[in-house]
């Protein structure tokens, strides 16, 4: 300290007292390089004051060959660093550091000791930072008596060799210790309660350390941590997922998957289930910048992506529908056209005929256009005749949009013409509908339409607007086939119509 005291950094008095000091003294400059050191320091490290003073710390105290020599002075220097950083005191409750021994002959020796320091930063009138003082404490004895001891009460032990302010020292490393295990409790469990999936994975073969309850949903909660991915989880490993794992590895670059998909077996012995992903594999470096781990973070996202495909669907399929029912309402038009000349009979049997349509819209809007039910189409197209005069037989047929649309105009034909010309035009007439689904491997519905109770059955002269219409829905939309009787007990027609674009339940 002589040498700050002529300098006028601290008071010669002070430096006096500080170089007769017991025990260990050194100051560093902010650069880590050495502005002074007491005796006490000198005689610990075996060191000239002129070997010293100037020089960088870790110059005259290198790391050695080893990795624990490095390790040391990779925490050495942490320390200091958090000093100038944090400015704050430091604390190191245990450092190993050999101290070079001269022996007969000219010869040196290294002598194992271990350490206790403290680091404290010293301010200069503006309160910056202008040395760092650290204060050492030989506990060799206590590290050997720590190690040579088991099962002894060691506090006591410690308590009678322990001196200064190595207890209190220990005491405020324990403190830290105990804010670090609370810090690491608190990032544990927000790991663990993470909503997306989370798992660490170290060294090249990606083994699994850690995972948390959303990642051990997604692949079927299986036994993983100590293992690689590739035995973990073997079904991924042809799906190119290890290989994006092994790049992350080798490259330290970070891989991001958007919407991937991923067939995982979920279930002991079960089949693979296709799984959407969303996902990022980050390299965990360690203090050297090595990758040593990869972090894997993601959500799965196989709702949306499904959800994204149904919407797509849905909209390819409205625009179909929308220009099948324009074509369709182009050729009621047409049709209904060359069948009246008297244009307010045209309006009247052309909007009956949209109503119809309409009608058939409503059914299958309330099912979110995935169907309808047979017998639903026939009650709504024959309700205006009463339930009393109407006959429905038959099971459950569920009907796809297309055949529905087409079952429901061609129905509608019917009942018109049943009141028109045929058994709904009598006071007593009914009609009778009944139908049956036959070969369910490939099904086929059978429905016969008859009329009893009316008129004689008249075949047309012609055929009209009503009979195409039932022909062509029923031949082109429908692959069926549909024979119309006129007999004198009443009309009769009988449809055979294959459900292969349909459901039957």
């Amino acid at each position: 300290m002589k040498e700050l005291a002529k300098t006028g950094a601290i008071d010669a008095d002070l430096a006096a007292a500080f170089d007769a000091s017991p025990n260990p003294y050194m100051l560093l400059t902010p650069e880590l390089r050495y502005a002074g050191m007491n005796s006490a320091y000198l005689d610990a490290v075996g060191a000239r004051r002129e070997d010293l003073l100037g020089r960088p710390v870790f110059d005259v105290f290198d790391s050695g060959p080893t990795e624990e020599g490095r390790a040391n002075a990779r925490q050495l220097r942490a320390s200091f660093e958090r000093v100038l950083k944090e400015n704050r005191r430091d604390h190191l409750a245990l450092i190993r550091y050999a101290i070079p021994k001269a022996v007969a002959g000219g010869g040196v020796e290294f002598e194992e000791r271990f350490w206790s320091a403290t680091h404290t930063p010293i301010h200069d009138a503006d309160g910056r930072i202008a040395y760092i003082l650290q204060h050492t404490t030989d506990i060799t004895e206590l590290e050997q008596l720590r190690r040579r001891v088991a099962g002894v009460d060691r506090k006591r032990a410690i308590n009678a060799i322990l001196s200064g302010n190595v207890l209190q020292r220990a005491e405020h490393v324990q403190e830290a210790n105990r804010q670090l295990e609370t810090e690491r409790n608190r990032l544990l469990d927000m790991f663990m309660q993470a909503p997306g999936f989370v798992a660490v994975l170290s060294g090249p073969d990606h083994v699994f350390q850690m995972h948390n309850p959303a990642y051990a949903q997604m692949i079927g909660h299986r036994a993983i941590t100590g293992k690689p991915v590739r035995e973990a989880l073997p079904e991924v490993a042809e799906q190119g997922f290890i290989d994006f794992l092994d790049s992350v590895y080798a490259t330290g670059e970070p891989h991001e998957g958007r919407a991937s998909r991923i067939e995982l077996q979920r279930s002991l012995n079960g089949p693979l289930e296709t799984v959407w992903l969303d996902f990022i594999y980050q390299p965990i470096r360690d203090d050297s910048g090595a990758v040593i781990g990869i972090f894997v973070q993601g959500h799965d996202v196989t709702g949306t992506v499904l959800a994204a495909e149904r919407q797509k669907l849905m909209i390819d399929e409205l625009n179909h529908r929308v220009k099948n029912t324009l074509a369709t309402v182009q050729s009621i038009a047409m049709q209904t056209a060359r069948s009246h000349e008297d244009p307010r009979s045209f309006a009247e049997s052309f909007q009956a005929r949209l109503l119809a349509l309409s009608h058939t819209h409503d059914l299958l809007t309330r099912s979110h256009w995935e169907g309808a039910d047979l017998r639903a189409i026939l009650e709504h197209e024959t309700a205006a005749h009463g339930p009393n005069r109407i006959s429905l037989v038959g099971p459950p047929v569920a009907l796809e949009p297309s055949p529905a649309l087409s079952l429901g105009m061609i129905f509608h034909e019917l009942a018109t013409n049943a009141a028109k010309y045929g058994a709904l035009s009598a006071p007593d007439g009914q009609v009778f509908v009944d139908w049956a689904v036959s070969d369910l491997t490939k099904p086929v519905l059978h429905l016969t339409w008859r009329e009893r109770g009316g008129p004689p059955a008249v075949t047309p002269t012609r055929k009209g607007f009503g009979s195409r219409l039932i022909e062509r829905n029923v031949r082109h939309d429908l692959a069926g086939t549909v024979e119309l009787d006129y007999a004198d007990a009443g009309f009769c027609a009988e449809f055979s119509v294959p459900m292969d674009r349909g459901r039957v339940s």
